[in-house]
């Protein structure tokens, strides 16, 4: 075999080896791609289980009391476990209340506290809540709440004993709200008592 015969022969060799390792390579790299697309498919996001809880809280809560010109939840989420995107479970006192808007002022109509444990799921539109564990009222409120809370009991009954707290997380969702939406309003009032200026 003459000298040139042999240098073709190895060049081809070559190219054929090169191309086997090169699409190998592609594989190898769309692979990881494929595996990290599913990852993060299955990753749930904190700001869309807070933005389904407040819209559970608007449209199924907040329609059940007397209607206002506008509807604004206070969730105070204790804890949260992101764990399972079929199953995400938020513990809170959920507060919601509907207002009406008076000059600078929101007056409130009416709204009150729902303390308890919402089940959200992940589906093609984003989270949404699929159930509502509610801590009971009267006889069965203790027993209920220790049951949803579980070792988070402690933390719930200090936040819901705690007044002053839920006023400065009531106001801050107002505010926050209101900025949103750009109103006008600065105050807040509940029904036989003072207007309140709202944080800044």
């Amino acid at each position: 075999m003459n000298k040139s015969m042999k240098m073709w022969m190895l060049a081809a060799v070559l190219f054929c080896g090169l191309g086997f390792v090169g699409c190998g390579n592609n594989d190898t790299k769309q692979q990881p791609k494929e595996e990290n697309k599913q990852v993060v498919d299955n990753k749930v996001d904190a700001a869309a289980c807070d933005a389904a809880v407040a819209d559970y809280l608007v449209n199924v809560i907040g329609k059940n009391y007397v209607e206002g010109e506008l509807c604004i939840p206070s969730p105070f989420v204790i804890s949260a476990d992101y764990g399972n995107p079929e199953d995400v479970k938020v513990w809170g006192d959920f507060w919601v209340f509907n207002y009406n808007q008076s000059g600078d002022t929101l007056k409130t109509v009416s709204g009150g506290s729902h303390p308890g444990l919402m089940h959200l799921k992940k589906t093609d539109k984003g989270m949404e809540v699929t159930s509502f564990e509610v801590v009971e009222d009267g006889a069965g409120n203790l027993e209920s709440a220790k049951r949803i809370f579980g070792d988070q009991y402690e933390a719930f009954l200090e936040v819901n004993s705690n007044q002053e707290k839920r006023e400065s997380i009531r106001l801050q969702f107002i505010a926050d709200y209101v900025k949103k939406n750009n109103l006008p309003v600065k105050m807040v009032q509940d029904f036989g008592w003072p207007a309140v200026e709202l944080p800044k």
